[in-house]
């Protein structure tokens, strides 16, 4: 039964905006830090809290968060029995977590930082147990590696920290590339990328072809966050983060993210020869690898650490075998290992806190100085190791019994043997820990006398250690959490019934055989670890760094090749690529034959077509001679002007027009500061490559422009030329558009537009306030000018122009939402007047007239644009919806008043204020580099203005 909740969105909200509070809170105290820190952990356990009931009773609580509805994008939670089981232990794990770091943490540690780290990573590991939409879920999985990236190097100063963390985030972070695509091609499958509704098309997603491809991605995203071979070398490694980091990572969230997509993905995966032979090999490998190097190491976060990897694998195998019974055990020991690893490393880090070391081979006698912390760290491990009494036992036990069962390649007793030989090396670890920590005589050559710890310190693992005891002893207890949980996973009510004593059976003899074993090991240890010290083998770690050292010496080659500072290679490289694709593309079929016919070409086309392909050529052949290139770039320009009139669309030629002439005016007075020629700088070959090159490309074009002019295609226009008007209140569909329909594309291009004035004004700033502004001001730079006096036609004609030019930018501004025209254009019209008094009377004589600061003009542009859009708001409406109406006032015509008017006065301001902007910019630099400039109009007194001449060159303007 499914049934809607809302506060599934604010559950897995809570910890990101709780993360928001420790860095404040710090300031009021440690203590006050802490319990704000988890105030929103406590308010999270309190809502699942009253919803765990109805998903006990089988009730799966949804919600949806609408995104992009018309691309089908939405924010989509839900909480079942497995995705309970696991919120409620990522956020009881995280409560205790935060109150065992408060006294762990010295007071040199950054601990708002450090709770701020662990909410994100909580949140993180939440919204994964949480999502429905496989989007989402990926996006929180990488959020996981990211978060704990931080967390693991919490301690910067340490460079096994800075290295643990980067290690992990390369591991889990490629994986979980792996598995995006393995997403992907789910979705794609099934249609759908609803968690339920995969969940819900397991027999059509295995029997689709591409049902192993997505396996394998998966289940690579899976193993490198679980650590399963050969991805486990990162885990131990991850060690030199704070032990409440390790801690928690290896209870009940990181590490347990791997196992929980498996678990998740049981009923759409499960059940399959390739599902059986891939997991459930890789888990049995990682199980026996992984105690077998516990056993041998001496750090006890090391050792621990090695067992989680152990346990990993353990899970993994048991999820493997893709038999209900063994997915029942999985649940159960996931639940078990939560108590008894997060004591264990709560009970390293409190030896470690006391004893200022971690080394077994330097501790020993403890139980006498530390009789709390050795009680807890001795059950918790004796759960570990499996011994009966406690919660280990009852989940190893069901785990040994699934495995005597398996056959793996028709051989029946391989699983059984190595599934022991891991119990072993389990019970050995597990009993090593015990003694060589706590046991034997007290020691006078500690690094510091050990004693225990405050309460606050022991109470965490204390009451871990109580739920180990009492799920060991009541195992009912456990029963109805597992049955929930393990439901959720098969998709199949279940209902385990877990007991002490199941009589004789093959499990029980490989338990037997495992502790007997396991005990062997420890009385041998010694010579045993002489052995593995002497025996070579491969280093993880080893092979890791020499790989990484391969990649990055192969990646700094490749970029030194391709990246070395020629935008001409750049260009040449990505526009063969795009034809390369785009043939290949092509050739792969899907476009059909051509449904239109071929219209007939006027004369006039074909003479303006022939001029724009010669005045192509002619940029080519003479692009070295820059004021020639740029008459003829002008050419070009109008004939796309032309061409745009000719099709029909007076807008685009309209602000083409004016946009061209604007660019050319502005090169033009940046040639002032250039050479006249360009020096050859590439070969008679590399040139003829780069012509081959182009005019691949500019076939392809024309080809792709030919393929969609033949060929009917349905576009969005025909809904813009139907609500233009009623929508928007203008007959001109383009305007209406640029202000209304897509008027957030436009608040962001004219926001792009005044970022790139400001940064050429800045970039001149930087040049001309530096050694290289008096270089500039000292190299001679005006010796070689003609020194000519501006004609004074042009001034003449100039200064009539700036009225009119005035008059016709307002008239097009006005009637740009009915008819051509709007503030875009009106912007570059004006701002064609302005740059014309600044090429006939110079830059320092029209500067000093200049009355209005152009980055103010861009700045009021972008808040009237953006005041305007949000005035839509008021009206419940979205960002820059248009309101239009019609006015009477007598004895004047009806007229319209439309708020889009307001956006396009902002983008007017914005359009002339950058431009401007780009052209102060280049004054600055024609005044610092001694231009002789007028000072006074020239049309008045001849004398005067030679004697005006004269003194400017004196003063070097």
């Amino acid at each position: 039964m499914h049934q809607t909740s809302s506060l599934l969105p604010i559950i897995a909200i809570l910890p990101f905006i709780g993360a928001l509070v420790p860095g404040v809170m710090i300031r009021a105290g440690r203590t006050a830090c802490a319990s704000f820190t988890a105030v929103p952990t406590v308010l999270a356990l309190v809502m699942l809290g009253t919803l765990a009931p109805g998903v006990i009773e089988g009730t799966v609580y949804t919600a949806k968060i609408a995104w992009i509805p018309q691309l089908g994008l939405e924010a989509a939670f839900f909480l079942d029995g497995l995705g309970l089981m696991f919120a409620c232990m990522i956020l009881g794990v995280g409560l205790l977590i935060t109150l065992y770091a408060r006294f762990y943490l010295s007071k040199a540690d950054p601990m708002g930082q450090f709770y701020t780290y662990l909410l994100l990573f909580q949140g993180a590991m939440l919204g994964i147990t949480l999502s429905d939409n496989i989007l989402l879920l990926l996006i929180f999985w990488e959020l996981t590696s990211l978060s704990s990236f931080l967390l693991i190097g919490y301690w910067k100063h340490l460079p096994e920290g800075r290295q643990g963390a980067r290690m992990a985030l390369t591991v889990t972070g490629a994986g979980g590339l792996a598995m995006i695509g393995g997403m992907l091609i789910l979705g794609n499958i099934v249609g759908s990328y609803n968690l339920t509704d995969i969940l819900a098309a397991g027999d059509q997603i295995k029997a689709d072809v591409l049902y192993l491809p997505a396996l394998i991605l998966i289940l690579l995203g899976a193993f490198t966050k679980s650590a399963q071979f050969p991805f486990h070398f990162w885990l131990p490694h991850a060690m030199a983060a704070p032990t409440p980091v390790s801690a928690y990572l290896h209870s009940a969230t990181m590490v347990k993210a791997g196992v929980f997509l498996m678990a998740r993905m049981w009923p759409a995966l499960a059940g399959t020869d390739a599902w059986f032979y891939i997991v459930a090999t890789v888990g049995l490998i990682t199980m026996v690898l992984g105690a077998v190097i516990a056993l041998f190491k001496d750090d006890l976060k090391a050792l621990l650490a090695f067992s989680t990897v152990s346990h990993l694998g353990l899970l993994t195998m048991l999820l493997g075998f893709g038999t209900e019974a063994a997915a029942i055990a999985a649940v159960f020991h996931i639940l078990n290992h939560l108590t008894f690893k997060a004591a264990l490393f709560m009970t390293a880090g409190i030896v470690d806190h006391e004893a200022h070391t971690r080394d077994i081979k330097r501790l020993g006698g403890l139980a006498k100085l530390m009789p709390i912390t050795a009680v807890i760290g001795t059950i918790t491990a004796l759960s570990m190791a499996g011994i009966p009494l406690f919660n280990g036992f009852l989940s190893k036990e069901l785990m040994l019994y699934e495995a005597a069962k398996t056959s793996w390649w028709e051989n029946p007793w391989l699983v059984p043997a190595l599934a022991t030989l891991g119990s072993v090396f389990s019970v050995a670890y597990s009993l090593r820990f015990i003694f060589h920590t706590f046991g034997g005589p007290v020691r006078d050559d500690y690094p510091h006398t050990p004693h225990d710890p405050p309460f606050g310190m022991y109470a965490a693992p204390a009451l871990l250690s109580v739920f180990v005891i009492a799920i060991g002893v009541m195992p009912f207890l456990a029963e109805p959490i597992v049955a929930m949980a393990a439901t959720a996973v098969t998709g199949v009510e279940q209902h385990p019934h877990f007991a002490i004593w199941h009589g004789v059976n093959a499990a029980l003899i490989m338990s037997l055989i495992a502790i007997a074993g396991g005990v062997v090991l420890l009385l041998l240890h010694s010579p045993l670890d002489r052995a593995w010290l002497a025996t070579p083998r491969p280093e993880a770690k080893a092979i890791f760094d020499a790989l990484m050292g391969a990649l990055v010496k192969a990646t700094q080659g490749l970029t030194a090749t391709l990246h070395n500072g020629a935008i001409s290679r750049y260009l040449a490289v990505f526009s063969a690529t795009v034809v390369i694709v785009g043939y290949l593309s092509f050739r792969g079929g899907g476009m059909g034959a051509p449904t239109r016919e071929l219209l007939p070409t006027p004369i006039l086309a074909v003479i303006g077509w022939a001029m724009l392909v010669l005045a192509t050529i002619l940029v080519v052949v003479f692009h070295r001679k820059r004021f020639a290139a740029l008459v003829i770039i002008s050419v070009i320009g109008l004939m796309v002007s032309a061409g745009f009139v000719y099709m029909s669309a007076p807008d685009l030629a309209l602000t083409q027009i004016s946009v061209e002439t604007v660019t050319i005016m502005l090169l033009l007075l940046a040639l002032h500061f250039l050479p006249k020629e360009t020096p050859v700088e590439s070969s008679a070959g590399r040139r003829g490559l780069d012509a081959g090159i182009a005019i691949a490309g500019g076939v392809a074009i024309a080809a792709l422009a030919f393929a969609f002019m033949t060929r009917d295609v349905s576009t969005i226009s025909d809904y813009h030329l139907a609500n233009s008007y009623a929508g928007g209140g203008g007959t001109n569909v383009v305007n209406v558009i640029l202000v209304d329909f897509r008027g957030y594309d436009t608040y962001g291009e004219i926001i792009v537009l005044g970022i790139a004035g400001l940064a050429i004004y800045a970039l001149m700033e930087t040049l001309l306030s530096g050694p290289a502004g008096a270089r500039l001001r000292n190299s001679g730079y005006n010796a070689d000018r003609s020194h000519d006096r501006h004609p004074l036609m042009m001034v003449v004609a100039t200064r009539l122009m700036l009225p009119i030019a005035g008059v016709v930018g307002i008239f097009i501004f006005l009637r740009g939402h009915n008819e051509p025209g709007g503030g875009f254009v009106a912007g570059l019209v004006i701002s064609i007047a302005l740059l014309m008094q600044y090429m006939a009377s110079g830059f320092a004589w029209t500067t000093r007239r200049q009355r209005l600061e152009y980055h103010g003009l861009i700045g009021i542009g972008v808040v009237i644009a953006g005041l305007t859009g949000m005035g839509a708001w008021l009206a419940g409406l979205p960002f820059l919806t248009s309101w239009f109406g019609y006015v009477h006032l007598p004895p004047i015509e009806e007229f319209e008043l439309a708020t889009a008017a307001l956006f396009d006065l902002g983008v007017f301001l914005c359009v002339l204020g950058a431009v401007m902007l780009m052209l102060y910019s280049l004054s600055r630099l024609a005044r610092h580099s001694g231009e002789t400039v007028n000072r006074e109009p020239m049309d008045y007194d001849p004398s005067k203005a030679i004697k005006t001449f004269d003194h400017d060159a004196r003063e070097g303007v």
